[in-house]
């Protein structure tokens, strides 16, 4: 009998030890469960913050983003500038500011003459300004002012993306970001496609906090809650909503408070604080034209100074694919770039069918989209 006492005895003390530790005072086990919930909440969901420069970094599945801002003069009868501005510039290769603006590739007419593309998309999202499309499909457009262009490039399409200078009797102000997405290798040589995504139509989220201040966000890709954005082209990574997809332009007033929402985790977000003074996120003070990393698993407050401010975030699922970029064309290998030049040194991706390769449209024509199947679109202004 003294085993099965023995045994007794230290079942009965576990017993009062376990049951002893169960009638501590809640209070205190509520105490111990709320520090553990913060030192949860106290993660900092802030991955890195870097300055930017003309080309900004990106994360998977983004590829590239650019921020082009100039403030062109008025415009000529060629919708260009006055030729005395071309002085002292390296023509044809011009991306130096100089009298308040870039001529990038463009010789008469500022912007990006005939070039192709593989493997990719293009998203154009301007600001200010005006953009004059043109095709390798024989599609054309033009558009800005807040409108976006999206063109998946496929299996390979050549374009032109010209800034006529509209305004004879003022000045031509141009912002635009350009953006590169990546294709899945599935989708790398799907059929070209562009599709415009007007500024009308597109979603626009408003948030006013408790002091009445307002954060509106664009939403060029994604959703917010039940709003969404409009539909992308269809072979894009975009297309599929479980990649969580975001291109947002998110604009704050002065001393505005708002909480970004969390995605889920594992999803690459950056956010461009492109326009302002001082932001803080996540109660860090965040330097003018920075480029913030974060935890997309976190919700993120973000909190302006005494100005304005402006933010583009980019978010996806990365695609976790190898990526060969070579100039114009992204492939998953080397084999497959070469292909590309030979490709196109063969076919011209289609040829070039306008008179010239930095086609610009009537001055007098106003927001409009041809596309390669007829089909023509327009909007007033």
């Amino acid at each position: 009998m003294t085993e099965p006492l023995k045994r007794r005895s230290f079942l009965n003390r576990l017993t009062l030890a376990v049951s002893s530790s169960l009638i501590l005072p809640l209070d205190n086990f509520s105490k111990a469960l709320k520090k553990m919930n913060q030192d949860m909440d106290t993660t900092d969901p802030i991955l890195s913050i870097q300055a930017l420069g003309f080309q900004w970094e990106t994360s998977d599945p983004f590829l590239f983003c650019v921020h082009h801002e100039d403030n062109f003069p008025k415009g000529n009868e060629k919708l260009g500038p006055d030729p005395k501005h071309f002085s002292g510039r390296s023509m044809g290769d011009d991306f130096i500011v100089k009298d308040g603006f870039r001529m990038y590739h463009g010789k008469t007419v500022p912007g990006f003459p005939g070039h192709p593309h593989r493997g990719f998309e293009t998203v154009t999202v301007v600001r200010k300004g005006i953009v004059d499309h043109a095709d390798s499909m024989g599609a054309a457009g033009r558009y800005g002012n807040g409108d976006v262009q999206w063109m998946t490039a496929g299996k390979g399409v050549q374009h032109s993306e010209m800034f006529p200078l509209i305004n004879s009797d003022k000045e031509n102000p141009m912002e635009l970001f350009q953006i590169w997405l990546n294709l899945p290798k599935k989708n790398k040589m799907v059929e070209p496609h562009f599709k415009m995504l007007w500024s009308e139509n597109i979603s626009k989220y408003e948030h006013e906090d408790s002091n009445k201040l307002k954060t509106n966000v664009e939403i060029i890709a994604g959703k917010i809650g039940e709003l969404k954005a409009p539909d992308c082209p269809p072979d894009s990574w975009a297309a599929d909503v479980n990649n969580e997809v975001a291109i947002w332009n998110i604009k704050m007033d002065a001393n505005a408070e708002w909480t970004l929402p969390k995605a889920s985790a594992n999803i690459n977000r950056t956010l461009y604080f492109y326009e302002g003074e001082s932001v803080t996120m996540a109660g860090k003070t965040i330097p003018k034209y920075s480029a913030v990393k974060v935890l997309s698993e976190h919700d993120l407050k973000i909190k302006c100074d005494k100005d304005p401010v402006s933010i583009l975030m980019l978010q996806g699922k990365p695609i976790n694919e190898p990526v060969i970029q070579y100039g114009p064309f992204v492939m998953n290998t080397k084999e497959e770039i070469q292909q590309a030049f030979e490709d196109y040194h063969k076919t011209q991706f289609g040829g070039w069918p306008w008179s010239r390769y930095d086609q610009v449209h009537d001055k007098t024509k106003g927001r409009f989209a041809k596309h390669a199947d007829g089909v023509e679109e327009t909007k007033e202004g």
